[in-house]
């Protein structure tokens, strides 16, 4: 038997990144393509998720193609073949989930079922080696998550979004004040051109839903519905750029001290469960909107405060990749977690099926 470092292929289809990586066992990324998009969207201000399955279906194979280029490789190469099965877009995940059954079917190579939040969370151990036990924030489009990370597949949720995801409440605020889709990173690139960060906050005044309370748990509809007020309350006309500047700005100082505070939360939590870790264990940001920088900051200083290491992907692997995927991929294969081909697809997919449920569920 081959002592070579495993190779997996990776396909991500969820949402509306069409996306293919191959990595390698020792966490190099051997290619990684990330097709966006952005612009069969922008004029919906949105995710539609017809245009984004037609979308993947039209380029999945260009993708695969080229992945195995950018390697220099052929399918023969390939250990094992990962795929999203949820959650996510369902139409979406069955063309990426297909592509990759077609691949280990014809291939004859083991296919693996990811859950696509398992790929975000564990891209850490990709790009930082990171060890369990660690604490995980997922913020993204579709999810906001205070997770532990006992080990692979074994996850604690602490907190989870009572309403909505922050990168939702990120893209619909930017959305009302003209910012466009993606509304995160625009939001973001306009609240860095505020010229006065304190005279902002005291014109946009802005609630901290649950700020304060007990527990791990995050609302963010209040926020939105703050913003959708100012904006609307604005001067008739073309909206003024400074004010949505400083409206923009007032709204992400906002967002990280709820974030700050529930993550104190949950921290406090984390160590009272792992007291005696022989050295400092991971805090780790992972989702879309990790890729705010001044999240980033804010949930880097707390964490150097509570004495551990903060962990965040670069930026090309906070958004939906490949990467991640086949990385969770050939997590599983060195543990022989292999899936049948009648594995189905999950529109939803709990990290942590124990977690109680909502009541808006």
């Amino acid at each position: 038997m081959s002592n070579a470092p495993k190779i997996v292929m990776g396909i991500e289809t969820s949402c509306d990144e069409t996306a293919v990586s191959i990595v390698r066992e020792d966490g190099e990324i051997l290619s990684n393509l990330v097709l966006s998009q952005i612009k069969e969207h922008k004029a919906f201000g949105g995710v539609v998720p017809e245009i984004a399955a037609r979308a993947h279906m039209d380029h999945i194979d260009t993708l695969i193609k080229g992945a195995l280029n950018d390697a220099n490789m052929t399918f023969k190469d390939l250990d094992a073949v990962a795929a999203t099965c949820g959650p996510g877009l369902i139409g979406g995940v069955m063309v990426g989930m297909m592509a990759g059954k077609a691949i280990a079917a014809s291939q004859n190579l083991p296919f693996i079922a990811v859950n696509h939040l398992e790929g975000h969370v564990l891209t850490a151990r990709l790009t930082h080696k990171a060890q369990f036990p660690f604490l995980v924030l997922l913020v993204s489009g579709g999810h906001t998550q205070i997770l532990i990370a006992h080990d692979i597949g074994k996850y604690q949720r602490l907190g989870t979004t009572l309403d909505d995801a922050l990168g939702e409440c990120f893209d619909k605020s930017a959305k009302l004040m003209g910012l466009g889709y993606p509304g995160g990173p625009n939001l973001e690139k306009i609240a860095a051109k505020c010229k006065d960060s304190a005279s902002a906050c005291l014109k946009y005044p802005l609630p901290t839903p649950l700020k304060g309370r007990k527990g791990c748990d995050f609302s963010f509809s209040g926020l939105k519905t703050a913003m959708r007020n100012h904006v609307e309350a604005l001067p008739e006309g073309d909206l003024d750029p400074n004010d949505i500047a400083d409206l923009a700005y007032a709204f992400q100082i906002t967002v990280g001290d709820v974030l700050k505070n529930r993550c104190q939360n949950a921290i406090s939590e984390f160590l009272s469960i792992y007291p005696d870790l022989p050295k400092p264990s991971a805090f780790v940001v992972c989702g879309g909107v990790a890729a705010n920088s001044h999240i980033r900051q804010i949930l880097k200083d707390l964490t150097h405060t509570a004495k551990m290491d903060f962990m965040a992907p670069p930026m090309t692997l906070c958004s939906d990749n490949g990467a991640m995927i086949a990385w969770v991929g050939l997590e599983k294969l060195k543990l022989n977690e292999i899936d049948t081909l009648d594995v189905a697809a999950r529109p939803r997919w709990p990290l942590d099926p124990n977690a109680e449920k909502l009541r808006r569920q």
